[in-house]
């Protein structure tokens, strides 16, 4: 058998007295037919978000045109419209207070028995490229908060020394804007235009 109870609810209840079948019911625990049987959970899977400070969400998605220019929306709309996309791809996700973000735009977690986490993100709307100082400044938030990946998500694009810093790392991701723009046209369903084309980068010899 396997079941989940707040503190508030064990808190009342007094284990001397109770019906074991009754109480078991009364929590919603599920129970195998038989002592011989497994009956197939799901594992629970719980994540401490008091250490961030969320706030609302609001629906960017729905206001977009047919074909926007990300770099022309705001900071905070274009922060929301990420976490949309990462609700869509199957995440939960909330957008941090602007003022006390220390670095995070967003978090979101994934329940999946296999693939769970806690993933920090943070949304560049760049039109230029993004210095590898904000990829080192991320991977010092996602160990501070204790996260199992950080994801850098820009409009524009990230230099050599920034993709190679992320791939020693091991928990950090780089998304530039053509990537984003698959993204949101395969999760939401949107056209967009990220930014500026990256320029050609020499052959190193």
């Amino acid at each position: 058998m396997t079941l989940s109870a707040s503190r508030e609810q064990f808190g009342k209840l007094r284990l001397s007295q109770v019906d074991p079948a009754q109480c078991l019911r009364g929590l919603n625990a599920l129970v195998s037919p038989n002592p011989y049987d497994l009956e197939p959970i799901r594992p629970i899977v719980e994540f401490d978000l008091s250490k961030y400070r969320l706030m609302d969400s609001m629906d960017v998605v729905a206001g977009l045109d047919s074909r926007p220019v990300l770099v022309k929306l705001t900071p905070t709309e274009f922060e929301h419209l990420i976490r949309q996309l990462f609700e869509a791809i199957g995440m939960e996700a909330w957008n941090t207070q602007a003022s006390k973000d220390e670095g995070v735009d967003a978090v979101a977690v994934s329940k999946d028995p296999v693939f769970n986490g806690e993933c920090i993100i943070q949304a560049k709307r760049y039109s230029k490229l993004v210095g590898v100082e904000s990829v080192q400044a991320l991977a010092g938030v996602v160990e501070h908060k204790r996260a199992a990946k950080g994801v850098l998500i820009a409009t524009s694009w990230f230099g050599r020394a920034s993709h190679d810093f992320a791939r020693q790392h091991g928990r950090l991701q780089l998304i530039e804007g053509p990537e984003l723009k698959y993204l949101i046209k395969e999760h939401l369903g949107k056209d967009v235009i990220p930014g500026p084309v990256p320029p050609k980068r020499r052959p190193s010899r």
